[in-house]
């Protein structure tokens, strides 16, 4: 059985609007801003359908297949980070914790954007996590 793929594409479709809908609570202090990534990783790490990913796919010139593959159940993981990350910035802003909030987001904003670059830190985390799991399992 082959494990469940997401095309690099619309990973990055999914990391660009992170990046954009971030910059937009920034730029205009509108916390509202935010819902849409979170609500759209909410449903990526938990329904296992993302808006934006589902609405790439039509814009995608190639098969899906012929584009470097992502691992989803990686992706799931970096969903649960991202909406953590950005229910507690959206939080923080609704509570007037302006710093809070700009700390959280910028914590998401930032990698999203080293994703984009070419390191996850999301795959560093959860390698380590698994490693360790192993570790104690065979100690």
């Amino acid at each position: 059985m082959q494990p469940k793929t997401i095309p690099k594409p619309l990973v990055q479709l999914n990391q660009w609007s992170i990046l954009f809908f971030v910059l937009c609570f920034w730029i205009f202090h509108v916390e509202h801003y935010l819902l849409i990534p979170l609500v759209a990783n909410a449903c990526g790490a938990f329904l296992g359908f993302n808006p934006i990913v589902k609405a790439g796919r039509a814009f995608l010139r190639n098969d899906a297949s012929t584009y470097i593959q992502e691992d989803a159940e990686q992706q799931k993981f970096n969903s649960t980070i991202a909406v953590i990350f950005l229910a507690a910035g959206y939080l923080s802003s609704l509570a007037g914790w302006s710093i809070a909030s700009v700390v959280f987001t910028a914590m998401v904003f930032i990698s999203a954007a080293v994703a984009l670059l070419g390191f996850c830190i999301g795959c560093f985390i959860r390698f380590q996590w698994k490693r360790y799991q192993y570790k104690r399992s065979h100690s």
